[in-house]
């Protein structure tokens, strides 16, 4: 719990492709250790989901670098950073992000079909995730036919297809009832406390804060509060 799993430092993100220039980051310094459940929180434009994106090497930062696990993504090459992001970080989106065509277990797989794995494995590993998240009856349903929770559950499986060094879930609740969203967590916090597999969440739902062990408030770019829980 106390390797460093992710090193921020000196973080900057300036959008200058508008009239005004937009400045996201400012000087964020944080440190991610293996295994934590940890919440990101602060009001709509303080920089949340900028930070998760460049965790996540979907974005560029200005300045500063992200070390993972030793490697810096931030100085790889576009083309690099997506082979990167295939095989080490799971995704979990507000919007699902699921391929209506494909069945669940299709949507789990597609990861591992991307890295070249047998099928054989392909299908065990789906099929193993399913259960994991209560959805092994649904395998062959395609994401219309599920709820949204379902849905969601769907995108955690798919997240962890891969063995991620870590998942990034951007607001995964805010499109579920508060019952749903309470199923979901205990779901992540199982993971989390079972699989020691680390979550990084941004969020403005006070659900997730109350299981968060760490909460990082951010403020017009910048760290204001980082406070550690029991």
């Amino acid at each position: 719990m106390d390797m460093a799993i992710i090193e921020i430092t000196h973080l900057h993100k300036v959008y200058d492709d508008r009239k005004v220039p937009v400045r996201a980051l400012n000087g964020i310094n944080l440190s991610i250790s293996a295994g934590e459940f940890t919440a990101i929180v602060g009001p709509s434009g303080s920089g949340k989901t900028t930070l998760l994106n460049i965790l996540g090497g979907l974005d560029d930062p200005t300045q500063g670098a992200v070390i993972i696990d030793g490697v810096n993504i931030t100085a790889m090459p576009a083309g690099q950073r997506i082979g990167y992001r295939l095989h080490h970080i799971g995704f979990v989106f507000q919007a699902y992000n699921l391929i209506p065509v494909l069945t669940a277990l299709e949507n789990v797989i597609f990861i591992l079909e991307l890295q070249g794995r047998p099928k054989s494995e392909q299908e065990r590993r789906g099929h193993d995730l399913l259960r994991a998240v209560g959805l092994a009856e649904r395998a062959h349903n395609r994401p219309g036919e599920l709820s949204g929770g379902q849905q969601q559950r769907v995108a955690v499986a798919r997240a962890l297809a891969a063995k991620p060094k870590f998942i990034l879930a951007d607001e995964p609740t805010a499109n579920l009832d508060s019952r749903t969203a309470a199923s979901l967590l205990d779901l992540m916090a199982q993971l989390n406390r079972d699989e020691g597999i680390t979550f990084l969440f941004s969020t403005h739902d006070p659900h997730v804060m109350e299981k968060a062990r760490r909460i990082i408030t951010i403020q017009d770019g910048r760290v204001e509060k980082d406070e550690a829980r029991s």
